[in-house]
């Protein structure tokens, strides 16, 4: 075991601190890492406060880690000390279940253990993540980062850019499909730029007319005002997909209506309210209301090799790891551009 420094909640009411643990030393097949740089997820703010019920305290977030390898152990044939490295939403899974085998790791029967606030089965207890100096991960849960990427913009694309690549790599979303985007955050944002590098004509539904001009910037063609019913009817049964990355409630159904036929609805976005479809929404046009969860590991790399090719990185501010609480309470009000990204040097050394 190694002493590491980290960014912890040790209760859902608490401000993350600086907290002192353990981690494991390499094993045969592990890489240890040094974090450069940890993105920020909403999916961070939801666990720390126990939004979903299952925070196991202290909770150290975190799942979106580029940095580079320091060890590595004697096993392991991917990875050498001095190579970039990254590690996304997961650090193991059962392996052996039909949906692992698949490739599918995301979708364990077993469920897999996400990289933090999941069941540590080497060290015991629960993992903790990548608001820490280090990380110790299983050779096969660690990704190869290109190098002609900026890795600030990199980190996001462990958590964000998969969870918008997966869903419109399963749908086939190619050159000349219309792809509708539903909301310009963190995953929206992400999902504009990956439509666009696959050839899509792709349009923004938005509440905001203020961010029309940035949704182009990001390689959209054009911005439809959600709330404008009119704009919406110029676009009605027109889409082949739309991917909804929005995560407060909303109603689903004029999005589902712009969608033409056997085409798909993809929800991303996770409201913690039950979305409601109206049944004639699906039933005409026999269209699909789905959803999709983060990806598997080699599709997690194949979507970094995907960005490398097309020289995609997520639009971020860069902040201190003090400034986490702020970012937080900013990330609730849509307050960034797109994504905060945790510069590691800026962790202290000890708790």
């Amino acid at each position: 075991m190694f002493a590491c420094t980290g960014y912890a909640a040790e209760t859902s009411s608490a401000p993350l601190a600086p907290f002192s643990f353990e981690r494991r030393d390499p094993g045969p097949k592990d890489v240890q890492i040094d974090i450069l740089y940890c993105g920020v997820c909403h999916s961070d703010l939801h666990q720390v406060r126990n939004e979903w019920h299952n925070t196991v305290y202290p909770c150290i977030p975190g799942h979106e880690i580029v940095g580079r390898v320091t060890a590595v152990g004697g096993s392991v044939t991917k990875f050498k000390v001095g190579d970039l490295a990254g590690v996304g939403c997961m650090v193991d899974s059962c392996r052996t279940c039909p949906n692992c085998k698949d490739g599918l790791e995301q979708y364990c029967d077993n469920g897999f253990v996400g990289t933090y606030n999941g069941p540590d089965k080497i060290s015991g207890g629960m993992t903790f993540g990548g608001y820490s100096k280090a990380i110790v991960v299983d050779e096969d849960f660690t990704l190869r980062i290109p190098a002609n990427l900026d890795l600030k913009g990199v980190a996001p694309l462990l958590c964000a850019g998969i969870t918008t690549y997966s869903p419109m790599r399963h749908w086939n979303v190619t050159k000349g499909q219309k792809v509708g985007v539903v909301g310009l955050g963190g995953l929206g944002h992400m999902a504009v730029k990956i439509a666009h590098a696959l050839g899509a004509e792709v349009y923004l539904f938005t509440t905001s007319p203020g961010k029309a001009e940035d949704a182009k910037r990001l390689g959209a063609t054009g911005v439809v005002l959600s709330k404008d019913a009119e704009a919406m009817g110029k676009h009605a049964e027109s889409f082949d997909f739309i991917i909804d990355t929005v995560s407060a409630d909303h109603d689903i159904n004029p999005y589902l209506n712009a969608i033409k036929r056997d085409g798909t609805l993809c929800q991303v976005g996770a409201p913690t309210d039950p979305l409601k479809v109206a049944a004639f929404s699906v039933i005409w046009k026999r269209r699909q209301f789905a959803g999709s969860l983060i990806g598997g590991i080699a599709e997690t790399q194949e979507m970094l090799d995907f960005c490398a090719e097309h020289g995609i990185t997520s639009d971020i501010e860069m902040i201190a790891i003090a400034d986490i609480e702020t970012a937080y309470k900013r990330m609730l009000k849509s307050d960034v551009k797109y994504r905060f990204v945790i510069d590691m040097a800026t962790m202290p050394s000890a708790a």
